[in-house]
């Protein structure tokens, strides 16, 4: 069974510990616009005017902490750009925050870029390359990512 090519993941809810810390990252540093709030326990924010692509509460975790390493749960929600010039932008604004990275990463699809936010949840930017541009197998019967260094300066040189 093949899902329908137009399903899509609208939207995500991530736990926070302090609302307005995190409102602080993805609003404020990343640029998602804050569509509604609920007092303390929950915002939505959204690229475009939708009404949210990621809820940030704290229904279950006003206070809390990151789970320990080695647990299950979220490995990193994925916030992708339309192109190159708008990815470097976003990562421009996250370093002049003083916010480290995890990694930036060449894929041959897409580059990448993984931090995390003020409550530990992982974070990847990313834009995808047009698909003519994606690898392929000798054969061509499949995509062949790959994992491979970002050359993080030569991003940035697109803002």
């Amino acid at each position: 069974m093949t899902l329908d090519p137009r399903v899509d993941i609208g939207h995500v809810h991530l736990k926070v510990a302090d609302l307005d810390r995190a409102l602080g990252f993805w609003r404020d540093v990343l640029g998602f616009d804050e569509q509604a709030r609920l007092g303390d326990q929950a915002a939505f924010v959204s690229a475009g005017g939708y009404h949210h692509h990621i809820g940030l509460n704290t229904w279950e975790s006003q206070g809390g902490s990151p789970p320990p390493p080695g647990t299950t749960g979220l490995y990193h929600v994925a916030v992708r750009f339309p192109d190159r010039t708008t990815l470097a932008q976003a990562v421009r604004r996250v370093l002049e925050a003083g916010i480290p990275l995890d990694g930036a990463s060449d894929h041959g699809v897409s580059e990448a870029i993984y931090l995390r936010d003020p409550d530990g949840n992982g974070v990847e930017l990313y834009r995808d390359r047009p698909r003519e541009e994606w690898p392929l197998t000798p054969d061509g019967s499949q995509v062949a990512m790959f994992t491979r260094p970002l050359d993080l300066r030569a991003l940035l040189a697109e803002t």
